[in-house]
């Protein structure tokens, strides 16, 4: 593999979206990620369709270039072989409740005994501690409790669900690679290895780059439409004549004026600023009547040739295609296991000396078995041992 990270090895015990997509972007930044899962218990992606080379295009996407071994963590022989296994990786990513690492004897502490150098993310809902540390969550709660989605949304319909998993992959995904990194970087200086408690809940919460200075300093909470980013202002999406929508963002006088001329509303260029509730209504009633008053494409063409800060709501399908996105090769062709390929989603990293790489999709559960522990000096009939023991599942 090229990438930067091509000197870091990874062991990822991590399922669903959080961890899988951290360490996603480390094996594109060109770190050897080895997916540790259970044989008894598939990873829900993988059930996701749909599916290509009887693999979940999700799951292919989550998972490039990831290695997998099927390990049934609750048989001591599979223990042991990730004991021997942590001997030479960096980094170990888990995404299980607090304690349960602990309970089948892979956890920090004993795996540090192992390798002191090792650095131990954890990816959790709540973090290691508080009076939330066991209790279940989604995207939805951590984004609820972290005060975020209280202003997002309209005022007639109340807050709405994000449009994406913010808490899962800005908050638990982003977080744990920036942390993992900075990690890695003490550990050159020190060689010395830690374990990462990073919290969904926490990393929301720590998002409110906007918000939380004037909360925090002046009690004012930001409200549904009442902050200038979300809808309490003209800065919006606005309907067309045929049903498509538009995003006004010209926040800036230069570029609302020069929108205000090109919609035939130059008498709305002094308002758009205003804090006074009954002219930004009035402005974005304005918007909105002058933008339904053409089809999207009429629109579009006119704000092709203007630099104002409009741009048409793609949807993904569109955004794929769009030469902006083609242009930066954000859709790429990734090698299946049946010799086809998958396309997916590029990795957003650009280096100009250690571009990133793909290997191939989402393995099978254990595609990897015999390989990986044939690295690790075991002969056919120790890996038939393990087999039998029930420690060794899937597909090798």
């Amino acid at each position: 593999m090229s990438g930067p990270l091509a000197s870091l090895k990874v062991l990822d015990f991590s399922t669903l979206l959080p961890g899988p997509f951290a360490t996603l972007m480390l094996a594109d930044m060109g770190a050897e990620v080895l997916r540790v899962e259970s044989p008894t218990r598939p990873d829900m992606v993988r059930l996701l369709p749909p599916s290509e080379d009887g693999v979940s295009a999700v799951h292919g996407y989550l998972n490039r270039s990831k290695r997998c071994l099927a390990l049934d963590l609750k048989k001591a022989e599979a223990r042991q072989v990730v004991h021997e296994l942590v001997k030479d990786y960096d980094i170990v990513v888990e995404q299980f409740r607090p304690g349960v690492m602990d309970k089948l004897g892979v956890g920090y502490e004993t795996l540090k005994a192992i390798n002191p150098g090792l650095i131990y993310c954890s990816i959790t809902g709540y973090g290691q501690d508080g009076p939330y540390r066991d209790r279940a969550g989604h995207d939805l709660n951590y984004l609820a409790l972290a005060g975020m989605t209280s202003y997002n949304g309209r005022r007639d319909s109340g807050p709405a669900p994000m449009a994406f998993q913010v808490a899962d992959i800005a908050g638990g995904s982003c977080h744990a690679v920036m942390g993992i990194l900075a990690a890695v970087v003490h550990r050159q200086q020190t060689g010395e290895g830690q374990h990462l408690d990073i919290a969904m809940t926490d990393a929301a919460f720590a998002l409110h780059g906007l918000a939380a200075p004037p909360a925090l300093v002046a009690g004012e909470d930001p409200a549904l439409e009442g902050t200038t980013l979300n809808g309490g202002g003209f800065y919006d999406c606005y309907r067309t004549r045929d049903g498509r929508y538009l995003s006004v963002a010209g926040l800036e006088p230069q570029f609302f004026s020069q929108f205000c001329q090109a919609i035939g509303r130059p008498d709305l260029t002094s308002k758009g600023l205003s804090q006074d509730a009954q002219t930004v209504a009035e402005v974005k009633a304005g918007i909105a009547e002058a933008l339904a008053g053409q089809d999207y494409d009429h629109w579009c063409a006119l704000f092709a040739d203007l630099d104002c800060c409009v741009e048409p709501v793609l949807s993904f399908s569109e955004a794929a295609a769009h030469p902006q996105l083609r242009a930066r090769n954000m859709v790429v062709d990734v090698p299946r296991h049946d010799g086809g390929h998958q396309r997916q989603v590029a990795s957003p990293f650009k280096f100009s000396a250690t571009p990133v790489g793909y290997r191939f999709s989402g393995a099978h559960i254990g595609q990897h078995n015999r390989e990986v522990l044939r690295e690790r000096g075991l002969d056919d009939d120790a890996i038939q041992r393990l087999r039998d023991a029930g420690a060794l599942g899937g597909d090798a």
